[in-house]
């Protein structure tokens, strides 16, 4: 679907009433027109304030927001558009509190949108093996290697990434739960894959691609996230990169928006529940830690 906004301006326009981003949701959640989950039925009919589709033939009733991103969520979805723009324009990401500042939300609120937002693109993007000649390596975020394995081993990131003659193709991140990987990381495995192992052992040149990528994503934990990232949740955040890093050649950053609104009917919503919100003062203090800590 070529129907994203190319521009603020057309974003404001294109998206100046609730109904309008209720329609854009539905034409995404059903591509090929309505078809209800109880009897298969095609045709219905609309409850607008309470975004539901009603099935003419059996009378079932499904929201429009239901099993997306949006699930269960009591905020408009103006808002949750402005939240996604604000996500997926930002080359570096945005972390929960810029984004409740802008959108004047609670803090608590705009964590669980980030949260469903990284659940999103992570559940539809980045499954396919990666090809061609593939360097693999792994790093840590939080210190030397030997250190990150003894005290902090969801630390431990493996990542593989594609070499090609230009430029960097495609890459993979996943956090090492072992402290160890045995051999190329399964989220990479590719027939026609040529490896080229990182590592002490490998050859000089196999660990110049992915330093650069580890690189950059101590730069974004850092500077975007301010090194807060809990190990329960790095998995979450690699996913986020992954997703921005192999997509930033995209001609329109906007276009990432049609991606994240298109990928929304497949990723079942992320509830509070799942997920723990950090107090104000957990926040406090990592903020004091990471402030006079010596970056790494």
């Amino acid at each position: 679907m070529d129907d994203f906004p190319k521009n603020l301006t057309e974003f404001e326009t294109q998206f100046s009433t609730e109904d309008a981003c209720v329609a854009y949701v539905r034409r995404h959640k059903w591509p090929e027109g309505f078809r209800c989950s109880r009897c298969t039925g095609r045709t219905s009919w609309t409850r607008r304030r309470r975004r539901v589709e009603k099935c003419t033939s059996c009378g079932h009733e499904e929201s429009v927001t239901a099993g997306t991103m949006f699930h269960q969520t009591r905020k408009p979805l103006r808002l949750w558009f402005r939240a996604i723009t604000l996500w997926v324009t930002s080359k570096r990401g945005i972390s929960a509190k810029e984004l409740s500042r802008q959108l004047d939300i609670h803090y608590e609120t705009a964590w669980l949108w980030s949260h469903r937002l990284r659940a999103t693109v992570t559940h539809a993007f980045g499954h396919q093996p990666l090809e061609g000649t593939v360097e693999v390596d792994e790093a840590s975020l939080c210190g030397d290697r030997e250190t990150a394995s003894a005290t902090a081993p969801g630390r431990l990131v493996a990542g593989a990434v594609e070499v090609r003659p230009l430029h960097l193709g495609r890459v993979r991140l996943a956090p090492v739960r072992s402290g160890v990987v045995p051999g190329p990381p399964e989220f990479v495995g590719s027939p026609s894959a040529q490896w080229l192992p990182g590592g002490n052992g490998g050859p000089a040149r196999s660990h110049a691609h992915m330093r650069r990528v580890f690189t950059l994503v101590r730069r974004v934990m850092l500077g975007t996230f301010h090194g807060s990232v809990s190990r329960k949740h790095l998995a979450a955040y690699l996913g986020e990169f992954q997703f921005r890093f192999n997509r930033r050649n995209a001609t329109s950053r906007w276009l990432l928006f049609q991606r994240v609104i298109s990928a929304a009917p497949l990723s079942p919503g992320v509830m509070m529940k799942s997920l723990t919100v950090p107090s104000l003062s957990q926040i406090q203090r990592t903020v004091e830690r990471t402030r006079y800590a010596r970056p790494h």
